[in-house]
């Protein structure tokens, strides 16, 4: 399906385009620009919500805005018009243009014409990797003159003159600041050209450091931000639409719970040796720049697990009846953000060195954060960690990632009595949990999986001997 038509020579529709992954519609959460407005081929128009993740859409051609089909918080099926576009302002052999309403309009009789060759209209994380890779690191970089400002305009406000006064901060970001109450001119940049990151606008929020409590908690899920305090709604109940992302994680976890038989063990570990490790690591100049954690272990840990036990690796094919063993380890984590859960994965997690995984880990999380994580990036998953610990609770039984055959649970890491050559000592100690598919891993190799994950914590220089 072609995502623009054109209903004269003067003006073009844009669809909501069929971003796959079995997707059919995609929630308007905002737009970026308004009737009158000039956009550029590739310019992001709007933000949508699918039932992955939100993304943004670019138009394929210039123009003047004509009108807006559907206003912020409409559902769309893929393929309904979304947005026309003047191709020709100011042309004689047309209407003069006038301002169009944002509500729907009856759309006229449509042709399709043949998709533009080169770069096609898509999602951001979809489609051609050369239009979608780095759009928001480089948005407007390599547009001259007037046109890069008012595509940075569109970033931070309306028109070339807000571009210039106002702070650069993407709209989620401004979003978060109103909501904290921060003032964005009061908040330093570290984000590339200057823009104003989510973590940012956490750390202005942050109170001073001498109030900061200290954590020892593994960070594997990423909270969401916190909001102002609001006054109790009135009535006794609330009801809120489930669509979007809250929508797709109850369906695939009703699917999951109900289709995929659940066993979870458990198994409380001595970790001090690892958490030695972690500081020692941060100090190694191989690993400047990269983001040091207890997760880093632990999920090199279970990697090394599943190639000592390559059997955990698998899926379920229900339609052919077969287990289908995969040779290579898409590694989920599981992220809890203002959009619900997701679980992202790290693509050939089991090909990467251990700076290499902090790298990608560290990318992730960062994603995850600023709520830019692909539908693409979501997608073929075969394991997944979740970090239950960051919460400050011991320890859950994690329901299965759809497809997958097995999920890691981590609780939170604190010193508790262990005994220790003979005597009881305080020693840093967490509880693991591992579900995992019954069809696909019977009780042996589950326990074979955990336990070789707790030894390698207990003694991480098993990740030499072992790895």
């Amino acid at each position: 399906m072609t995502t623009m038509t054109e209903t004269s020579a003067r003006f073009r529709e844009f669809k909501m385009p069929d971003v796959g992954e079995g997707l059919t519609e995609a929630e308007i959460l905002k737009w970026f620009v308004q009737p009158g407005d000039t956009v550029t081929d590739g310019q992001v128009v709007c933000e949508v919500e699918t039932a992955k993740a939100a993304v943004e859409l670019p138009i394929p051609f210039d123009g003047v805005v004509h009108e807006l089909r559907f206003p912020e918080g409409t559902t769309v099926d893929v393929g309904e018009v979304i947005i026309a576009v003047d191709v020709a302002p100011g042309s004689d052999d047309a209407p003069a243009a006038e301002t169009a309403p944002a509500v729907v309009q009856q759309p006229v009789e449509e042709a399709e014409p043949e998709a533009p060759k080169g770069r096609q209209p898509v999602l951001v994380g979809y489609g051609v990797a050369e239009s979608s890779t780095k759009r928001r690191a480089r948005r407007g970089a390599g547009v001259p003159g007037p046109a890069a400002a008012a595509v940075q305009a569109e970033i931070n406000g309306h028109g070339a003159k807000a571009a210039e006064s106002r702070p650069l901060a993407k709209p989620p970001v401004r979003k978060l600041a109103k909501d904290l109450g921060i003032d964005l001119a009061t908040v330093t940049p570290t984000g590339e050209g200057g823009v104003i990151t989510r973590e940012d606008v956490h750390a202005a929020a942050a109170p001073a450091p001498a109030e900061a409590p200290v954590r020892t908690e593994v960070s594997a899920e990423v909270p969401a931000p916190a909001v102002a305090s609001s006054p109790a709604p009135a009535g006794r109940e609330t009801r809120i639409p489930v669509k979007g992302v809250r929508k797709a994680i109850a369906q695939a976890m009703v699917g999951s719970a109900f289709t995929a038989p659940h066993v979870t063990e458990f198994v409380t570990v001595d970790v001090t040796r690892t958490m030695k490790l972690v500081a020692e690591l941060r100090e190694d100049k191989d690993m400047a720049g990269v983001r040091v954690n207890p997760l880093l272990i632990i999920a090199k840990a279970l990697l090394v697990a599943i190639r000592r036990n390559p059997a955990v690796n698998a899926a379920w094919d229900e339609a052919s009846q077969e287990i289908v063993q995969k040779h290579y380890v898409n590694l989920g984590i599981a992220a809890a953000t203002p959009r619900g859960l997701i679980v992202p994965n790290i693509k050939d997690a089991h090909d990467m060195t251990l700076p290499q995984l902090g790298e990608a880990l560290g990318e992730l999380v960062s994603t995850a954060r600023e709520g830019r994580t692909s539908p693409a990036a979501m997608a073929g998953g075969t394991v997944t960690i979740t970090n239950v610990g960051v919460f400050g609770v011991d320890t859950g039984t994690p329901i299965l990632n759809s497809g997958e055959s097995a999920i890691l649970a981590i609780g939170t890491i604190k010193p508790q009595p262990w005994v220790h050559k003979g005597k009881v000592k305080p020693r840093q100690v967490t509880t693991l949990a591992l579900s995992f598919d019954h069809r696909l891993v019977d009780g042996e190799l589950g326990s074979k999986v955990l336990a070789d994950v707790a030894a390698i914590l207990e003694q991480p220089k098993r990740l030499i001997t072992w790895g």
